[in-house]
């Protein structure tokens, strides 16, 4: 780290390269939704979020393990769940009233076709407004999911052992990588046919019982007691001195 007079220490989101605030700044100037996509090796999480003085807001959310719901039956982390989960997004962000946004790819390096940008289509068919250039979004055979039913035959034909494992998921479901098309029209089409609410875990909070005076009277006395015996073992260990 730089050390100096005139050195400033840069916020502890940059310095975890967690967040570009000069990217962030411009932003949110545009007075516009922010869409959020993050990805993982297994999950993709699109958000559209608005920013207030208070803190950034969640206006809608999806996230790709509930594709499961509209019968997707392949991974979750690829490209084409990718863009189902933001057609999901965007589905419910035109329940929401939302009509325009801005793409937020975060610290993501723009690479045409990513799957940043597969999410960013999906939101567009959705029905949101996105200002953005159409040579960074993937091609319609890509987002079927082609290339992965392309290397799948690749695979079979090279390895059945390798197949197996690099396709576990899809032969647990039931569903040869080459039939991962169709599984797709079909989720899409049940997203946008009825677009269900993000799943929300119910927290029960269970109210702490108050002490009844018996055991309020009970736990003062163990108290006085632990009290009176530290006492007794100071006074000896002075008297031993």
């Amino acid at each position: 780290m730089a050390r100096g007079p005139s050195y400033r220490v840069p916020f502890r989101r940059r310095r975890e390269g967690k967040t570009d605030y000069k990217a962030r700044r411009s932003l949110i100037i545009s007075r516009l939704p922010r869409i959020v996509a993050r990805g993982s090796l297994k999950h993709m999480n699109v958000q559209i979020v608005e920013a207030t003085p208070a803190g950034d807001k969640v206006i809608t959310a999806a996230h790709s393990h509930e594709l499961k719901d509209f019968g997707w039956k392949a991974a979750t982390g690829n490209l084409p769940a990718a863009y189902l989960t933001g057609l999901l997004c965007g589905v419910r962000a035109d329940t929401k009233n939302v009509k325009k946004a801005i793409a937020d790819i975060g610290l993501h390096r723009p690479t045409k076709g990513a799957r940043v940008f597969a999410s960013l289509k999906g939101i567009i068919d959705g029905g949101v407004d996105i200002p953005h250039g159409s040579t960074k979004l993937p091609d319609d055979l890509r987002i079927k999911g082609k290339h992965i039913a392309d290397y799948a035959d690749i695979m079979v034909s090279s390895s059945n052992e390798l197949y197996e494992k690099m396709f576990s998921t899809y032969l647990r479901n039931k569903l040869l990588p080459k039939e991962i098309s169709s599984n797709f029209d079909s989720t899409r089409a049940e997203i946008q046919g009825k677009p269900k609410k993000p799943r929300t875990k119910a927290r029960s909070k269970k109210p702490k019982a108050a002490a009844t005076p018996r055991k309020s009277k009970a736990r003062a006395k163990a108290r006085r007691v632990r009290s009176r015996k530290k006492a007794a073992t100071s006074k000896r260990k002075v008297e031993k001195s």
